[in-house]
């Protein structure tokens, strides 16, 4: 039987502890993806399942059919499955209130609508269509450049926004909050000079009164949330005794921390374990620089050491000592926080990159790199370098993912970089031989991702060569174990 209805379920799988038709929607989540499933919607469900309230969510998937064709014939009902050491549970989730699949038309009216009070999103960066360099609207992206052509038929998040804040303020009806939940530094701010800056493009005075009136908090959030597979679908059969399509896995821990900032109001997500807060900014800085810093560079040097998981990685001593370095690099670039030991959040990090239930791709944390290392690796090196600390753990982030640039595995296997500026980066590397110094000065020089205080420091520029041209001449696994032992 496919799942679709609470009464389905036969297995141990829990269920939410309240009927999800009785609540309505009043929130529409942009990029219904694994990661919203396995974070913002299980948080909204616990959030339900404690207080109620009209908090379902109508899930919009903006590109692709596959999530919703999942999805839509079981009610929006699906299973959560957390992988530890001592074995798989399950919970059927009921947050998720309706599904939409790449219409435009039928997304502007749910984000229209009167009884949406919240807008959260998870895109990922390159979804935005803003230039991190100026924070506005990017005139080189194809969507954006669509969505200001016809603002009142937009199919982009800038547009889509804009367009819903215009309809409602005609209308008289009171704004959303918007509340990106994607790993972007600031990202609250972000947005907001995103959608301030698109409207500015046609109407200056709807962009004044977004920048005055619509709430766009920041937020941090973690789940490690693998991509489903065959045995994701077996494991919620077994838990549920229904076939379920649209079921995902992840691991027990999650955070999602908050800037308390409701205008409209908002679900009780603390029942989840939300923490809310005045400044999300340290937070987001503690979980940048560890966590994602870590996991890029054990990304992209586990994937050149043939490593398909991250639980592979940690399996490897070498690889565990440079992921403990890395951290603790990372942490000394770090304001206190309170309540927060680094070495603790440290030892649990790498407690969760061994979790051997979950299968997390090396090479798919490896994706988009050129829109991470900036908050990831660059930031907390610019700090050491500023504060004379060790540069060399991100020289060495660095150098792997130069060497992972290059598009093609010691054994000559050739793989999609699956980066938004590999175009930029293959032409940077044009014609080049396999030298660490000419292929660093390159991607330092021609590429504008590094920036320049790192780019023009001869210590930074020295190392980053050195470990790269290591790597070429002597391999992937030697330069690990000599870097293990520094």
């Amino acid at each position: 039987m496919r799942l679709s209805h609470l009464q389905d379920i036969t297995g141990t799988a829990t269920r939410p502890r309240y009927e999800p038709a009785a609540h309505g929607a009043g929130i529409v989540h942009l990029g219904l993806g694994a990661f919203h499933r396995a974070h913002q919607a299980v948080m909204t469900d616990a959030a339900l399942s404690h207080a109620g309230g009209d908090w379902r969510i109508i899930g919009v998937s903006l590109r692709s059919r596959a999530v919703v064709d999942a999805l839509a014939p079981q009610n929006g009902l699906y299973t959560v499955l957390e992988h530890d050491a001592a074995g798989v549970t399950g919970h059927v989730v009921g947050a998720i209130a309706q599904v939409i699949a790449a219409d435009p038309a039928a997304t502007l009216k749910a984000l229209s609508a009167p009884t949406t009070r919240i807008v959260t999103l998870t895109v990922t960066e390159k979804g935005y269509g803003i230039d991190r360099a100026t924070g506005l609207p990017d005139p080189q992206n194809a969507t954006v450049a669509a969505d200001l052509e016809q603002p009142d038929a937009p199919s982009g998040v800038l547009g889509l926004l804009t367009a819903a804040l215009a309809i409602r303020r005609a209308k008289g009806d009171a704004p959303f909050t918007v509340l990106c939940c994607d790993n972007l530094p600031d990202n609250g701010r972000f947005l907001q000079q995103g959608v301030v800056g698109f409207a500015r493009l046609y109407d200056a005075d709807l962009a004044d009164w977004i920048a005055a009136h619509v709430a766009f908090p920041s937020s941090m959030v973690d789940r490690i949330t693998p991509a489903p597979s065959d045995a994701t679908r077996k494991d919620a059969l077994a838990l549920t005794g229904c076939t379920d399509l649209a079921a995902i896995e992840t691991e027990p821990f999650t955070q999602w921390v908050i800037e308390d900032s409701f205008p409209q109001g908002r679900p009780a997500w603390e029942h989840g374990g939300a923490i809310f807060v005045e400044d999300v900014a340290k937070f987001e800085h503690m979980k940048l620089r560890m966590l994602n810093g870590a996991h890029s560079m054990l990304a992209y040097t586990g994937f050149l050491a043939g490593h398909p998981y991250v639980r592979d990685v940690m399996a490897d001593p070498a690889l565990t000592r440079l992921v403990g370095r890395h951290l603790d690099a990372a942490a000394q670039t770090l304001e206190p926080l309170p309540a927060i030991d680094f070495a603790t959040y440290a030892a649990e990090l790498k407690d969760r990159f061994k979790n051997p239930a979950i299968a997390h791709e090396t090479y798919q944390i490896a994706m988009d790199g050129t829109q991470k290392l900036p908050q990831r690796i660059f930031a907390p090196a610019l700090h050491a370098l500023a504060h004379g600390q060790d540069l060399r753990p991100f020289a060495f982030a660095t150098a792997m993912w130069m060497r992972y640039a290059l598009g093609q595995t010691e054994a000559g296997a050739a793989y999609d970089l699956r980066d938004p500026r590999a175009a930029e980066i293959a032409t940077a590397l044009n014609g080049l031989p396999r030298d660490g110094g000419r292929i660093s000065a390159a991607l330092h020089e021609r590429l504008t991702l590094i920036p320049d205080a790192l780019a023009q420091n001869d210590n930074w520029r020295a190392t980053v060569a050195k470990i790269l041209s290591h790597i070429l001449t002597d391999g992937v696994a030697a330069t690990i174990k000599a870097e293990a032992k520094l």
